[in-house]
């Protein structure tokens, strides 16, 4: 069976078997952090803690991930995710024991989400990275992250709803197990690939002079430059929503878990279009222009959604808030592979995922400024900053390479 263009990627096996793996793994994910972050409310009350959460569980990519991505390049990335993935699953299977025993508190809550941060910091590049030894043709990569995003988008619409209506039947424990069982799926398809031999370049140089060659690469390079300080400044300020809305679900439109659900899922509506439409892109030549617009979207999600009065219009304000943050980080994320290097890709990756790092800082920010002012100024505040940031990427080098009509690998800089 030969897939259509928009699914081209499918018709690599390995692809397919990771597909359908990791198709069950997301949606228990998002499953797990719908209801962690409800449980975290529901024991402190405070928007505070659910930034803290956050920061717990993503800090490590901020930290760790460039190191990571010098290991990515060093070593077999198929041994790494495996790995990575026992991990989660018994990180999950933690989190399910401590509830289901009625042990969970705050602190408990902190220190498994930074464990699962700490893996999540080595499967992330990794993962990206290992896209290429999957497919094995070049030009399909761009259509395999849009796919790649497709699918985190699908599971986030359904994981969150899936989560509400689970959490108000059973409590937030059955996520947690659920999450654990899901993790069999992706492992399974990890072992079962067929994978070319890997040419993995043994060398000498201290680690982190790899890690200075691959900062050095990137700094001499404005449009790998530029699209990594964009996906910074989105992650530390463009999902303001995503971390309040526990605040907005319970204490502004005074509902449930189910509301929660919905508002996450909202945005995995938008974020799916927003996927859709990349997936039928034939390569990465005038992003530039699509990443533009969905910054523009985002800031008008945010703006609408910090004045909104309706629950209707919030969940509006979150599809254009989903649509928005995946055009900005698939797209830069399919803008930096189609130019790197391959024996820096997992380096720039590390550096992508140290950029989405932000977020946990971020959220830090949004849950103290949350509880100091409020969350509708809050949001307020950072569709401001967004703004800024949008403005910054459009006079950038990064869109206007971007907005050309071809996009060529940049060269090698000095090592």
């Amino acid at each position: 069976m030969t897939f259509p263009h928009y699914l081209r990627a499918l018709n690599s096996r390995n692809y397919r078997l990771f597909f359908a793996g990791q198709a069950v793994s997301l949606i228990g994910n998002w499953m797990s952090t719908t209801a962690l972050a409800w449980l975290a409310y529901e024991l402190s009350g405070s928007a505070f803690v659910l930034g803290l959460l956050l920061f717990a569980n993503q800090v490590p990519l901020l930290l760790l991930a460039p190191v990571a991505g010098v290991w990515s390049d060093r070593t077999n990335r198929r041994g790494l995710l495996v790995a990575a993935n026992l991990g989660c699953a018994a990180q999950a299977s933690a989190l399910a024991l401590v509830t289901l025993t009625g042990h969970a508190t705050v602190s408990w809550l902190l220190a498994l989400a930074l464990m699962r941060g700490l893996l999540n910091a080595v499967e992330f590049p990794s993962r990206q990275s290992f896209l290429i030894e999957m497919i094995g043709a070049r030009a399909d990569l761009p259509n395999a992250i849009a796919l790649n995003s497709s699918l985190f988008n699908v599971a986030r619409l359904i994981g969150p709803t899936l989560a509400g209506f689970l959490i108000v039947a059973r409590g937030p424990a059955a996520c947690f197990v659920l999450d654990a069982a899901s993790y069999t799926g992706i492992l399974a398809s990890l072992l079962a690939m067929r994978l070319p031999a890997r040419r993995v370049t043994r060398v000498l140089a201290h680690p982190f002079a790899e890690l200075r060659a691959g900062l050095h690469y990137v700094v001499h390079m404005p449009a790998l430059r530029s699209s990594l300080l964009m996906v910074a400044g989105t992650a530390f300020v463009g999902f303001a929503t995503s971390v309040l809305a526990p605040v907005f679900a319970r204490d502004v439109f005074g509902g449930d878990a189910r509301v929660l659900g919905h508002f996450y899922s909202a945005m995995g509506v938008g974020a799916l279009l927003s996927a859709a439409f990349l997936s039928t892109r034939a390569s990465a030549a005038g992003l530039g222009r699509w990443i533009s617009r969905g910054a523009v979207l985002l800031v008008l999600g945010m703006s609408g959604y910090a004045l909104s009065t309706s629950l209707w219009v919030s969940f509006g304000c979150m599809v254009l808030n989903g649509t928005g943050a995946v055009l900005i980080m698939a797209g830069n994320n399919t803008l930096l592979q189609a130019q790197v290097d391959d024996d820096k890709r997992g380096r720039v990756m590390g550096l992508f995922s140290m950029c989405q790092g932000m977020f946990p800082l971020g959220s830090l920010a949004a849950g103290a400024l949350a509880n100091a002012v409020g969350p509708r100024i809050t949001i307020a505040f950072c569709a401001l900053a967004m703004a800024v940031a949008t403005w910054a990427f459009s006079r950038s080098a990064a869109a206007r390479v971007a907005s050309s009509n071809s996009i060529t690998p940049v060269p090698d800089a000095p090592t």
